[in-house]
């Protein structure tokens, strides 16, 4: 490496984010009044373009029972200065997220809401809450139909690897 070259850096917009970074892995369960209750493995991965204001993003669920693949999702997230954060996200359903929203830095909170879902047929709304308690990531996801009010579908609670 050329010693006049400076060493790569989180970004000042994704510094007080960066508890996220990395990979996490555990379980969750989810439903809606129109499905039956699943439960499910998931690994989530976030990561950081060295210099740059984004965090990328991968999430995978299997079946908790059979290991059999069950949903994915990547995106990114980008956190401002100010402490809201936009976030895009494409589905392998093929249906696609716009979402804004706010963190806290001191309660590792991360609330998101909805402003586009895209090349869906019924989902109307999307709300997904992440937050931190004692070292675990949690989270939860509310959803909308165009026939059901916004209601929880999912939550889990992962570890870092």
């Amino acid at each position: 490496m050329d010693a006049n070259k400076e060493s790569p850096v989180v970004h000042p917009a994704v510094a007080a984010l960066s508890f996220l970074l990395g990979t996490w892995r555990g379980q969750g369960e989810g439903g809606y009044p129109t499905i039956n209750s699943f439960s499910y493995t998931e690994e989530l991965h976030f990561s950081h373009s060295p210099n740059k204001p984004v965090i990328g993003y991968t999430q995978k669920t299997w079946k908790l029972g059979s290991g059999e693949p069950m949903h994915a999702e990547s995106g990114y997230w980008r956190p401002k200065l100010d402490g809201t954060i936009e976030v895009v996200i494409a589905q392998s359903t093929g249906l696609v997220e716009v979402q804004k929203g706010t963190y806290s830095t001191e309660q590792k909170v991360i609330q998101l809401q909805s402003e586009m879902v895209g090349n869906a047929s019924k989902v109307k709304e999307i709300r997904r809450c992440f937050r931190m308690v004692d070292g675990t990531l949690c989270y939860d996801v509310e959803m909308a139909t165009n026939t059901i009010t916004l209601q929880p579908h999912l939550k889990a609670a992962l570890k870092k690897l």
